[in-house]
């Protein structure tokens, strides 16, 4: 499968990685400037599969996109893409921001930053997926043999089955968690996983996991 990943940082670096060696998909990075050497490590780290261009090219190129830039760029790199009309967004973004308490989130009563992207998306079907997670886990979501859960919310019932499988080939316990609407609910849960990494000692070698009898 033909994959865009917009942004080359920690999380998008650690996905581009992980689907082209476990599952051999073709990997086109979107960024501002595809030849910076952090972006060049990472294309050479993962090999012949990856390439980096603008995010329009990456796009265009994809038969699926995720985003993983920072929340504040977020809606500026939508409307980089060009024409997405039928093009699947897994959106990876949390809508931080920080304040004198921390890093808290920005929305999310009464809508979610996958809904904010949805609404940018005009055309494309947008999922929440791959955002409740630190980067080191989206390079080895297992524990001691547990895959460690990511959850997918989207209204595109026909497309859901395929997010859901791309986001199994790196190793976790995916659950449809709904409609796109429960990306409210999944950003609150990035947010705890956040909070207990970085303020109550828990670091980021932990991730949540599903038991069922």
């Amino acid at each position: 499968m033909k994959l865009a990943i917009i942004g080359a940082g920690n999380v998008g670096g650690a996905l581009g990685l992980a689907w082209a060696q476990k599952a051999g998909h073709e990997i086109f990075f979107g960024v501002r400037d595809p030849k910076a050497e952090k972006t060049q490590t990472l294309l050479r780290a993962i090999g012949g599969k990856a390439r980096a261009g603008t995010v329009a090219e990456a796009a265009a190129f994809a038969d699926v996109i995720v985003l993983s830039t920072p929340w504040p760029a977020a809606e500026a790199a939508i409307r980089a893409m060009g024409t997405i009309k039928g093009k699947i967004i897994i959106d990876a973004t949390n809508p931080l921001t920080r304040g004198p308490d921390g890093v808290g989130l920005e929305i999310g009563h009464s809508i979610s930053g996958g809904e904010k992207v949805q609404g940018w998306a005009v055309g494309a079907s947008v999922f929440k997926a791959l955002n409740t997670t630190g980067f080191g886990n989206m390079a080895n979501p297992v524990y001691i043999g547990v895959k460690s859960v990511m959850f997918v919310a989207g209204d595109d019932a026909p497309n859901k089955p395929k997010v859901i499988d791309l986001v199994g080939q790196l190793g976790f316990d995916v659950v449809d968690a709904g409609p796109l609407r429960n990306a409210r609910l999944l950003e609150a849960h990035a947010m705890l996983w956040i909070d207990l990494a970085l303020a109550r000692g828990q670091g980021r070698d932990f991730a949540f996991a599903v038991v069922r009898r």
